[in-house]
C-alpha cells in the first residue's frame, strides 16, 4: 500500500524565471545573479561569455590559503620573507599592499593585504611562500578550479593581472564564490573589512580602503571583490546578506566605477525585492512521522541530510506542494539513518526535487507474539 503524506505549502514559486526578469537588464557586458541557500540562478545575462577576471583571481588565491589553513598545514601568524620578485609589483604602479624585499610578512597580513588592499604584491609573496613560485601556485589555483567546477577558467597568475590567458566567466567566478562563503565562514570574514592599515618596513604606515563600493552604503554587503582591466573595464563579485537570506552577483564589463557601484546593487536589490527564500526542511531535523508496521513504536521519525530552500517569485504566488512517499506502513526493524522514504516537491504536475528521507531512530522488531495479534487484527479490522 502507497501512502502520500501530502503538506500544501501556500508559497510562490517560479512558472517561468525568464518571464520574471523579461524586462530586467543591467549595464554590463555580462552579469549573473544567485540566491545563495536555494541555489537557484535569478538572473544572467551572456554568463558563459569568456572574461578576464581581473583582480576577481585573488578570491582564488584567498582560497588556496583558507584550504591550508583549514587543514592546519599553514597557520595566520606563519611569516613569509619577501623576495625581489614580489616586491617589484610594488613598484610596478599596479594595486600593492607596498611590501619590502627581505620583509617577514605574517600570512594574516598578506590576506589581508590581498583582499583589503587587492594588493599583487602580497598575491606574489604568498603564492611564493606556500608553493616555493607563482608558476607552481597557479598549479593549484587550477586544480582547486577543476574540483569547483569551473569548467571554463583557467589562470596564469594570482593576481589577474595583465595575461591573455588568465581567463574565466561570470558563472564560474560564481561557483568559486560560493564556495569560498560555504567552505570558509571563519575567514571570508576578512572580505567585509573596509580597511587595512600595513605597518610597512621604512616609511609611515599606509591605510588603504577595500575597493568594494558596496560595503560602504550599510546595505548588508560583505564582500566580495573588485576587478579592473583597460580591455575588461571594471567588474565586480559582490554578495548581501539580508537578515537570513544572501544572494551573490557577478558581473563583468561595466564602463565606470560608478556603474560597476550603482549597477551592481540595482541588481542585488532586484533579487531581494522581486523574490523570497524559502527553508522546506532543516538539515539532519525531523521531518515528518511515518507508521511503522510491527514495530516497537508505530512511529518513526525522518529527517533529510541537507537544508532544502526554494526561492519563490513574491509576485506569482502558486501552491507549492511537498509530498512523501513510502511505501507503508514502513516494516520493522528499521535501521537508524535508513532510507524509508522520498520527499518530493511539486509546482503543479512539474517535479522540482526530490530528496531521500532517513529514519532518524532504529525501530526494532515486536516479538513474535506481538506481531501475531497485530496480523490478526489487520486481517479483521484492516490497517491499524
Amino acid at each position: 500500500m502507497i501512502k502520500l503524506l501530502t503538506t500544501l505549502l501556500f508559497l510562490s514559486f517560479l512558472a517561468s524565471f525568464s518571464k520574471t526578469y523579461a524586462n530586467f537588464d543591467i549595464k554590463a557586458r555580462t552579469a549573473i545573479l544567485q540566491d545563495y541557500h536555494s541555489g537557484k540562478i535569478l538572473y544572467e545575462k551572456d554568463a558563459d561569455r569568456v572574461i578576464f577576471p581581473a583582480s576577481m583571481t585573488k578570491i582564488m588565491t584567498t582560497i588556496i590559503a583558507f584550504d591550508l589553513l583549514k587543514k592546519e598545514e599553514l597557520n595566520l601568524d606563519d611569516k613569509f620573507i619577501i623576495s625581489e620578485n614580489a616586491w617589484r609589483l610594488s613598484e610596478a604602479g599596479y594595486s600593492s599592499m607596498f611590501i619590502m624585499v627581505g620583509d617577514e610578512i605574517s600570512v594574516e597580513n598578506l590576506l589581508r593585504g590581498i583582499i583589503v588592499s587587492s594588493g599583487n604584491d602580497a598575491c606574489i609573496a604568498l603564492s611564493e611562500g606556500i608553493a616555493g613560485s607563482e608558476e607552481e601556485f597557479v598549479i593549484l589555483m587550477n586544480e582547486k578550479a577543476t574540483e569547483i567546477g569551473m569548467t571554463n577558467t583557467n589562470f596564469s597568475n594570482s593576481s589577474g593581472i595583465n595575461s591573455p590567458d588568465n581567463t574565466s566567466t561570470v558563472r564560474d567566478i560564481l561557483l568559486m564564490s560560493n564556495y569560498l562563503i560555504k567552505t570558509f565562514p571563519n575567514y571570508y570574514k576578512y572580505f567585509k573589512e573596509k580597511e587595512f592599515t600595513w605597518d610597512r618596513t621604512g616609511g609611515d604606515p599606509i591605510k588603504q580602503g577595500n575597493r568594494n563600493p558596496l560595503l560602504y552604503k550599510n546595505i548588508g554587503a560583505d564582500g566580495i571583490k573588485t576587478g579592473y582591466l583597460a580591455y575588461e573595464k571594471y567588474s565586480l563579485a559582490s554578495s548581501i546578506k539580508r537578515n537570513e537570506r544572501r544572494l551573490i552577483a557577478v558581473a563583468s564589463g561595466f564602463k565606470s566605477k560608478n556603474d560597476r557601484s550603482k549597477q551592481s546593487l540595482k541588481l542585488l536589490t532586484w533579487g531581494l525585492t522581486k523574490f523570497q527564500t524559502i527553508k522546506i526542511a532543516e538539515k539532519n531535523k525531523i521531518f515528518t512521522s511515518l507508521d511503522v508496521w510491527q514495530g516497537k513504536k508505530n512511529k518513526v521519525g525522518v529527517y533529510i541530510n541537507q537544508d532544502i530552500y526554494k526561492t519563490i517569485p513574491k509576485a506569482k504566488k502558486k501552491y507549492l506542494k511537498a509530498k512523501v512517499s513510502y511505501n507503508g506502513p514502513v516494516a520493522a526493524p528499521i535501521n537508524k539513518d535508513e532510507i524509508i522514504a522520498k520527499l518530493n516537491i511539486y509546482y503543479k504536475d512539474e517535479n522540482i526535487g526530490t530528496y531521500e528521507l532517513l529514519s532518524y531512530d532504529s525501530i526494532k522488531r515486536q516479538n513474535i507474539f506481538s506481531r501475531l495479534i497485530n496480523s490478526i487484527n489487520f486481517l479483521i479490522w484492516g490497517d491499524v
